[in-house]
C-alpha cells in the first residue's frame, strides 16, 4: 500500500543481522530482498511491505513482533495462540488519517491478508497495485465508506461488504463526518473471474 509508514524498524533491523554476523549481502541472499533495498530499510529511507517483512522475519529466524519492536505472547497450548491486542502490529497512512491493523498472522503473508481498518473523516487510503490476480474484500462496520477500483466506485453502508480488484490502483475514502472502521482481507492468489 502507498503511503502507509511502517514502525521505525532500521535500528531494529540493523541490530538484528549485526547480532547474528551477516553482512547486509548475506542478509540478502537469504532473504530475497536486495542489499539496495536492506540498506534504505536499515537507514529509515524506506518503507517495507508486509511481504517484505515477512521475508526479513524468515531469514534472522524471528518472530513479526520482533522486528517491529513488541513481543507476541507465547501460545498457552498448541491449539490457541493468543496475541496481546497491544502486540498487533499497526501501520499508519503519512498524515495519520489512516489505521491498518494486521490481523493475519505473517506466515501468510503474500498470500492472503487481512486488516482493522480505521480511516479519519475525510481520509482516503490509497493503493498501488498489487501483484496479478490480487483480490480485496473490504466489509464497512460503519456507514461513509467509497471504494474504487480501477474506473469503478461504490458506496458503501454499514455490513455492506465491496469484493474488488486489488491488480488495479484503488482507494477507500471515509466520506462521513467520523471515524469509520472496517475489516479488509486481501487475497493474493484470487481468481479474476470474481464478481462483487
Amino acid at each position: 500500500m502507498e503511503d502507509i509508514n511502517t514502525p521505525q524498524i532500521g535500528p531494529v533491523l540493523q541490530r538484528q543481522r549485526k547480532g547474528r554476523g551477516l553482512t547486509l549481502q548475506q542478509l540478502a541472499a537469504t532473504s530475497g530482498v536486495s542489499k539496495s533495498m536492506l540498506s534504505q530499510i536499515e537507514r529509515g529511507q524506506a518503507n517495507p511491505t508486509f511481504a517484505v517483512l515477512w521475508s526479513l522475519t524468515r531469514a534472522l529466524k524471528i518472530e513479526f513482533a520482533d522486528l517491529l519492536g513488541g513481543e507476541a505472547n507465547a501460545p498457552d497450548d498448541d491449539a490457541i495462540e493468543l496475541v496481546a491486542a497491544s502486540h498487533i502490529p499497526e501501520i499508519r497512512s503519512g498524515d495519520g488519517a489512516c489505521r491498518l491493523r494486521i490481523l493475519s498472522p505473517p506466515r501468510l503473508a503474500g498470500e492472503m491478508e487481512w486488516y482493522d481498518v480505521e480511516i479519519a473523516p475525510s481520509g482516503v487510503l490509497e493503493s498501488a497495485p498489487h501483484m496479478p490476480g490480487a483480490f480485496e474484500h473490504f466489509t464497512a462496520f460503519t456507514d461513509g465508506f467509497e471504494v474504487t477500483s480501477g474506473h469503478s466506485t461504490r458506496i458503501l453502508q454499514a455490513g455492506d461488504t465491496a469484493r474488488y480488484p486489488a491488480d488495479v490502483p484503488h482507494r477507500i475514502v471515509n466520506r462521513s463526518g467520523q471515524v469509520a472502521r472496517g475489516l479488509m482481507i486481501l487475497l493474493y492468489r484470487s481468481s479474476r473471474s470474481e464478481t462483487a
